[in-house]
This record gives structure tokens, C-alpha cells and sequence, in this order.
């Protein structure tokens, strides 16, 4: 099998800002594997750069030619040493695409699972003037809505939207609060009637995590930046509420379904996610979403030159592809 790649740039609708820090673009890449399609998200608080990408790709190219038969992906994957789980993540999407495309059938149908149980996405509003944020989220026209929240006018942003717009609200605080901050803010923002709060303490805190979901403040928690792998699932059983699962962390669909079931074993909820990324990586992600409670994929939505066609919307609704492997196609 050949692997090829080349960097592809995201130009993004609106400047996104959160915790974390800002960004008008992108810089993701795009793999190639025979007629296998994949993506990888170049996401700097995750230590991932294009660079570093492509230079995994480069140094595992040949290994990978060796390989004659795509369907031995567990092989393949484990067979790739420790590095950029995002590069990871562009193989193994890719592998799964050309699997699918050898079979003739799309992703999910391989995976036994019903593309009408796909949840409802989110349409996230990046950190703003209170005022510009309300307009973005009135706008949209959308009904479910996540606000990424950790700075410094938090409860300001999250009343403007309320007040703009009657749609669920979900609030992502990217690890930005500390405990102290995140228990005196979310009992104040329980009052904006919101279904659950993203990530509210630093990576690795998880005594805290669990701490504050003892205080019962009535608002959900999830786990995110730090849930890569169902190892890190299963280390935060009983802290939090919910996960969020994203291929880009995951290191691709075979690690994240792993974790999937494994929160499933431990009663958790999970939440199916994305970073900022082309209808490649979404899509993939996609596929998945019949398995988990809540979605939130609405890269393409964010984005200005999204060359790919995969998963389509109908307002909140996502309807996947039903071509074989991932069913992306350019144009």
C-alpha cells in the first residue's frame, strides 16, 4: 500500500477562540493510502503541528508499504510506533475508508450500526463580545448550541445567548477554570437551564473532577482533553458524568470505539466530537455517532473551503453518506 500525504488549511468562518487561544485557520493534513481517504487535526494544545504530522507519515511509509493486505488494520495499527496520535488517527481513517471501498459498503453498515440514530449536532460558538456571540447563535438558527467559555466574562456570554435563543445549551470551559473558579461558576450558570459543561478543570486533575461532581451542583460534567484512550476512560469512572470521544485523541476509529464500549461498561455517557476538520474527518466520526448520546461535528459548519462532500446537514440534523468506506468524494 502507498502512503501519501499534503497539508491541507482550514479557513475558518469566524476568528475561534477559546481557552486555549485564537485561530482564523488550520493547518490539518490530508492522507492518502491507495483509494483510502483520511485526515489529521493539527491541534497546538494536544502538541500536535502540520509538521510533525507529516514527518510521522514520512518516517512510517515505508514500513507501511510492506503491507499488502488492508484488512489486517488491527496489525497494521499496532504495528506503528508511538507518536502523533493525529497522524495515527489520518492512517486509520484511511485504512477503514479503503476497507470499505474494497467491500463495496459503506463505514457504518460494516459496523452493524443505523445511520437514522445519528444525535443531533451542536453548533459551537467560539468565545466573543457577549453581543457578537448572542448574534452567531441567533443566527444559526440552530437548536442545540455549545459555548466555549474559561476567560473572563464567562456568565455575560452565556446570558446573551440564552437570552437570544431558545436551544439547548451545552458550555466547554477547555480545562480553563480552576477548582475554586468552576465551583463559584457553575452553580451560576445551572440558572441558564444548560444540559451539561465540557472539560471545567485542568488536564490531569482528576480528584477535582470528582470532587466537584460531588458538590451536586445539578449540571452534568464531562471529561474531555485528557480521554484519549479507554485506558483514560476507565480512570475517570466515577468523576464525571460523561466522556468525549474524538478520532483526532483516539488516535482513529479502532481506539475510539474501544472507548465508546468501555464507557458504556461503566455507565457513562459519551459524546462524539471533532476538531476543527474537514467533511473527511467528520464524516469518519460520523459513522460512529449512531453508538453515542450526543454529537458535536459540526467542523464543515465552521469552516469556509471544506473541499470534501461527506456528511451532509439538515439544520442540526446530519445525514451520512451512504457511498462505500468513509463516502467522501473532493469537489
Amino acid at each position: 500500500m502507498k502512503l501519501t500525504w499534503e497539508p491541507l488549511t482550514l479557513e475558518l468562518r469566524t476568528t475561534f477562540r477559546i481557552a486555549h487561544g485564537a485561530d482564523d485557520r488550520r493547518y490539518n493534513v490530508l492522507a492518502r493510502l491507495d483509494e483510502g481517504l483520511g485526515e489529521a487535526a493539527a491541534v497546538t494544545y494536544h502538541g500536535e503541528t502540520q509538521a510533525g504530522i507529516m514527518e510521522y507519515l514520512s518516517r512510517v511509509a515505508d514500513e507501511i508499504a510492506k503491507c499488502d493486505d488492508p484488512f489486517l488494520i488491527e496489525d497494521i495499527l499496532n504495528r506503528l510506533p508511538l507518536g502523533s496520535q493525529a497522524a495515527r488517527a489520518a492512517i486509520d481513517l484511511a485504512l477503514h475508508d479503503l476497507w470499505g471501498k474494497r467491500i463495496g459498503q459503506p463505514l457504518y453498515r460494516l459496523f452493524g450500526l443505523d445511520p437514522t440514530r445519528v444525535p443531533l449536532t451542536s453548533f459551537t460558538i467560539a468565545m466573543d463580545e457577549p453581543a457578537l456571540m448572542a448574534q452567531r447563535a441567533q443566527e444559526s438558527g440552530l437548536p442545540i448550541i455549545k459555548i466555549k467559555v474559561g476567560g473572563e466574562n464567562d456568565e455575560a456570554m452565556v446570558a446573551a445567548i440564552r437570552n437570544a435563543t431558545n436551544a439547548k445549551l451545552r458550555v466547554d470551559a477547555n480545562a480553563g477554570w480552576t477548582r475554586e473558579q468552576a465551583a463559584a461558576m457553575i452553580p451560576r450558570l445551572a440558572q441558564y437551564d444548560l444540559e451539561f459543561i465540557e472539560q471545567p478543570l485542568p488536564v490531569g486533575d482528576i480528584e477535582g473532577l470528582r470532587w466537584l461532581r460531588a458538590q451536586k451542583f445539578g449540571l452534568p460534567i464531562f471529561a474531555d482533553e485528557p480521554v484519549k484512550t479507554a485506558r483514560d476512560v476507565a480512570a475517570h469512572a466515577g468523576a464525571v458524568d460523561g466522556i468525549v470521544v474524538k478520532l483526532m485523541k483516539t488516535g482513529g476509529i479502532r481506539e475510539a470505539l474501544r472507548a465508546i464500549h468501555t464507557a458504556r461498561a461503566l455507565d457513562l455517557r459519551v459524546m462524539i466530537s471533532c476538531m476543527i476538520e474537514s467533511s473527511v474527518g467528520v464524516t469518519a466520526a460520523a459513522h460512529l455517532a449512531p453508538l453515542c448520546d450526543y454529537a458535536d461535528l459540526d467542523g464543515p459548519l465552521l469552516i469556509r473551503n471544506d473541499r470534501f462532500k461527506g456528511v451532509r446537514y439538515d439544520g442540526a440534523r446530519m445525514i451520512v453518506p451512504e457511498g462505500a468506506g468513509l463516502g467522501v468524494g473532493e469537489g
